[in-house]
């Protein structure tokens, strides 16, 4: 009689476990399905996100070529008026613009727009010698007819430093307009202040081996054909250009910097817009780290913002595919910097 009895038993204790595993399995089903419909809708929404940010973008491009063309045009307008102050105050802002447009814009845009800035910076430099004070000429006197039996009397020379700029010399040329800046030294240690580089046009070019500390806020800075040097320059009010430079340790700050032909240097650099670099290899960049009294008052007249900083964002030309960082350029390793300038 005991066998029977917990035969009955048996089921109905069976009964409420077979019910618990039922109901867990009506449990675990929605929560997976919960899952993939909220995956389901995670990627929904980032697939509008990233059609709106596209949309956005190409409205914020859009935006920039219609005001830079505005800026341009300005810009050449005035030129052509004669008015250098305001074209160069137009032509500044054009170049933030373009810095804060950077992040959305194409690289061909991008590249573009520097070129643009760049020439009608170069304008504005021929506009500005084209328009310098002339230096006084001096009439020589004239001959006069000698009088029967005397001797004649000789023309008088006229004054060395009266003679005209011969017209096709290049600025920085021998015997043409004069430039801020220093060429064809070797093994020198080379130096402006504050007062002599203020919104200046600076050119070093055809150093070999030479020391140049900058102390102050050029408009321009242009590096062209140095070999073994180091220059340290004071913030940059809008571009640098490094051109067919080897072997050189480079610190600037700047909005724009462009590096052509240029092998083995290292550039420590603060740039607000993207470095671009074409035909070079083995450039490596770190962060801007060089000071010197006075620093900051030169960042507040240069107008560039200390806290913008894309050192490690680099554009190399030669280099199109987006898959693999380009074999041209590198960062330096942090242990490897330069942390004393003296």
């Amino acid at each position: 009689r005991a066998a029977p009895s917990l035969a009955r038993r048996g089921p109905a204790a069976a009964g409420p476990e077979a019910a618990a595993g039922s109901a867990a399995s009506a449990v675990v089903l929605p929560e997976r399905l919960q899952r993939r419909e909220a995956e389901r809708q995670q990627g929904v929404e980032r697939q509008r996100q990233k059609k709106e940010a596209q949309v956005v973008k190409e409205e914020q491009s859009e935006f920039f070529l219609g005001a830079s063309a505005r800026e341009r045009e300005a810009v050449e307008a005035l030129l052509a008026a004669g008015a250098l102050e305001e074209a160069a105050a137009r032509l500044q802002a054009l170049q933030k613009l373009l810095t804060d447009s950077v992040r959305f814009l194409a690289p061909y845009e991008v590249r573009q727009g520097q070129e643009a800035v760049a020439r009608l910076q170069g304008e504005l430099a021929a506009r500005r010698e084209q328009l310098q004070p002339k230096k006084k000429f001096a009439f020589r006197a004239l001959k006069k007819e000698a009088a029967p039996g005397s001797a004649p009397r000789p023309a008088e020379p006229a004054p060395p430093d009266l003679a005209a700029p011969d017209p096709d010399l290049a600025e920085g040329d021998p015997g043409g307009p004069p430039l801020c800046g220093f060429s064809g030294a070797r093994d020198e240690e080379l130096e402006l202040g504050g007062a002599e580089l203020l919104q200046r046009d600076v050119l070093l070019s055809e150093l070999r081996g030479c020391r140049v500390l900058l102390r102050g806020n050029p408009n321009t800075l242009r590096v062209r054909d140095c070999s073994g040097c180091t220059v340290l320059c004071g913030p940059v009010s809008t571009s640098v250009l490094v051109d067919g430079c080897s072997d050189c340790l480079l610190a600037m700050a700047c909005q724009q910097l462009r590096t052509h032909r240029t092998h083995g240097c290292r550039v420590y650099v603060q740039v607000t817009s993207r470095a671009v670099i074409e035909a070079c290899s083995d450039v490596s960049f770190a962060p801007y780290s060089w000071s010197y009294p006075g620093i900051e008052r030169d960042f507040e007249s240069s107008g560039l913002d200390r806290n913008r900083n894309n050192w490690n964002l680099v554009d190399d030309f030669d280099w199109l595919a987006t898959d693999q960082p380009s074999p041209n350029w590198s960062l330096i390793p942090e242990q490897e910097r330069v942390t004393s300038w003296d």
